[in-house]
């Protein structure tokens, strides 16, 4: 199993609708097709898990050691006829100076054959020397083909054809005409994720039925057949941590989607029992020892959120009443004391004293990097001087904070609650705007479960003495 690495020239040229194209159009022909997405992003691997059938994993070097990501690919590849690895902004485009966690360098990483998605609105000649750039700019990228987006009709198309067939020696393999019906719906962060699309199964299959007629998907197959074996690398196996097992509610719905797999398969692996929750419409929470409520759009259900009367007083008790907690951003947003967006206020849970205010633009966006202190809740924390490399991307910020929060991690690199300071403990509560991803470097999840261990522990042995002292 090689991957394609479906990239583009620059970011909104259109790479994700393909891609999530090719997984349904691939998985249409009946072949088994794995998806990844590089970078931090919860939005597009949702499409493209819906669009393939499998869940889909990140790849970023900002969390990942190089190994790691290399053993992602192989572990999750395995078993599939196809892989697709969707990149995130341009081809080039990266945080270091020497494109050393770019896109092109994943792909040289893998061995990865790269199709260019290029945006072709208004062009023609030009595209010849925007090719050449490209493939001249490092020639050991391998750039196996380009797939020609947004055309306005069959003679663009043509004489597109002509000049990169004179100009240069890339492979056209896809043109694919400007098609309205075609587009995922944007907002603030991105694409609407798939699921509070109700309609998006049938948006994947109309996609993959227009990119299946206008993609020479054989010619792909081929690419991917020729490529070079990926590199050889040590597959950790990885065992359950021992101890008792622990229930561990998950808040997932239509407001809280933004959940890494891997950390979901992490907290399994620790001995935890995974449960479902749904914000929206359960009234209760289950019998849990621990909750993890995690990103999402809370804003765009802020009534349903504050309609659910009895689950937020649910929660509120039983955070007061010492429950293990952790939120990530929209998490921590709906455990605030309201919510403001749009002109409009809704109560939320109220475990947090302050109010969450959305703006027009981002208050924190990019990669954080984060130092944990005294106040973190966490068995085993890092060592010392070490940082959690983690990603934040929030349009709110809190506001009427009532007295000052008690913090358990001082930020090194980005904005956090206010900008020196993220995730506010309260009793056994740990509230972030950043996101982590559980990763070598960062098992954040194993330590969430022992945490949870550890606060069931001593709630039995609390139990047990006011038993004893009873009795």
């Amino acid at each position: 199993m090689t991957p394609l690495f479906i990239s583009a020239a620059h970011k909104s040229s259109g790479k994700t609708t393909v891609t999530v194209g090719l997984c349904a159009a691939f998985a249409a022909k009946g072949l088994t097709v794995q998806s990844f997405k590089k970078g931090p992003d919860y939005i597009d691997p949702m499409w493209l898990a819906r669009a393939s059938g499998r869940t889909c994993h990140n790849l970023d070097f900002y969390t990942m050691d190089w190994d790691e990501i290399l053993a992602t690919v192989i572990t999750h590849g395995r078993g599939s006829d196809m892989a697709l690895i969707e990149g995130n902004k341009g081809l080039y485009d990266g945080l270091d100076l020497d494109g050393s966690n770019s896109n092109a360098a994943l792909a040289k990483l893998l061995g990865t054959p790269i199709i260019l998605v290029l945006d072709a609105r208004g062009m023609t000649r030009g595209i010849a020397p925007l090719i050449l750039g490209y493939q001249a700019f490092d020639p050991g990228v391998p750039i196996a083909g380009v797939i020609l987006n947004q055309l306005g009709g069959s003679r663009h198309e043509a004489k597109l054809r002509a000049v990169i067939e004179h100009y240069t020696d890339v492979t056209v393999v896809g043109a694919i005409h400007r098609n309205p019906r075609l587009e995922i719906v944007e907002r603030h962060l991105g694409l609407i994720p798939s699921n509070e699309d109700a309609g998006s199964n049938d948006k994947i299959v109309e996609i993959g039925k227009t990119i299946a007629a206008q993609v020479d998907l054989e010619r792909l197959l081929e690419f991917a057949a020729a490529a070079p074996p990926l590199p050889t690398v040590t597959v950790p196996r990885t065992k359950s941590k021992p101890g008792s097992k622990v229930r561990i509610g998950v808040a997932r719905d239509a407001a809280f989607g933004f959940y890494y797999p891997g950390d979901l398969e992490a907290f399994e692996l620790a001995g935890a029992e995974l449960i479902f929750v749904n914000t929206l419409s359960d009234s209760h929470l289950p019998d849990l020892d621990g909750l993890f409520i995690g990103g999402g759009f809370p804003e765009i259900q802020m009534q349903s959120l504050e309609a659910n009367t009895a689950l937020r007083s649910d929660i509120r008790e039983s955070i007061a009443s010492g429950l293990p907690a952790y939120a990530e951003c929209g998490g921590l947003m709906y455990l605030c004391r309201s919510l403001s967006w749009d002109e409009r206020r809704c109560n939320m849970v109220g475990v947090i004293p302050a109010d969450v205010v959305m703006h027009k633009r981002p208050q924190g966006r990019g990669y954080v990097r984060l130092r944990e202190n005294e106040n973190g809740l966490w068995p085993n924390p890092p060592v010392e001087k070490s940082e959690i490399a983690g990603h934040e991307f929030h349009y709110s910020n809190l506001s009427n904070v009532e007295k000052p929060f008690r913090f358990a991690y001082n930020v090194t690199r980005g904005t956090g609650v206010d900008g020196k300071h993220d995730g506010i403990v309260i009793n056994n509560l740990l509230a972030c705007y950043s996101h982590q991803r559980h990763t070598r470097q960062n098992p954040w999840a194993q330590r969430f479960v022992e945490f949870v261990r550890q606060c069931t522990a001593d709630h039995h042995d609390g139990a047990e003495n006011r038993k004893d002292a009873v009795y």
